[in-house]
């Protein structure tokens, strides 16, 4: 009998939003809603079992609003940039899973239509895809990175670059996504 593959959802929330006023992490939707639930929301709703929420700016404040569905890590050094939040959090959301779903808090209207079909372009072999949505042809998030990719991601990462340089040299899939939500992330109240 074949194996269920195993997917994690990580949500990167540990900037201090200097171009947004304040940490994304805090931020509400106009219902009230936090953005770390919504985002929390569209990955199990998409299938991920478990979902690690990065936090790093106003973590104290900021746990407080990550569901019970999530575990909330504190990133030591998260000012050094997105990389370092990339290096902690990575590792940690990999252990146990055949890939991770990497998604940033300030994109609350992510659908679990886009997770979804980025969990599907992996395939059978989920550890070692590389899977990115696109939004009439520009990059964008969810974006799925194989277990078995991880280690070589984190060694190369720096400064407050992400995973794209990776994706691009091992060939990432690249899944069209613009028919389900516009892959807009929020960096301005």
């Amino acid at each position: 009998m074949s194996r269920i593959p195993s997917f994690r959802g990580l949500v990167l929330a540990a900037g201090a939003g200097t171009r947004f006023g304040g940490p994304k992490a805090l931020a509400r939707a106009a219902d009230g809603t936090p953005w770390v639930v919504l985002a929390v929301r569209a990955l199990t709703d998409a299938g991920c079992r478990d979902v690690v929420v990065a936090l790093g700016a106003s973590a104290t404040e900021a746990r407080a609003l990550v569901p019970a569905a999530a575990a909330a890590l504190v990133v030591d050094g998260w000012e050094d940039g997105l990389s370092a939040t990339l290096r902690a959090a990575l590792p940690v959301a990999a252990e146990g899973a055949d890939a991770v779903v990497v998604v940033p808090v300030d994109t609350p209207e992510l659908s679990p239509e886009a997770v979804g079909r980025v969990v599907a372009a992996a395939g059978a072999a989920p550890r070692a895809a590389l899977v990115q949505a696109v939004y009439r042809g520009a990059p964008g998030h969810p974006v799925l990175i194989g277990a078995d990719h991880v280690p070589h991601l984190v060694a190369g990462l720096a400064g407050d670059r992400g995973a794209r340089p990776y994706l691009v040299a091992h060939g990432a899939i690249e899944v069209e996504c613009a028919d389900v939500w516009s892959g807009a992330d929020h960096d301005e109240r």
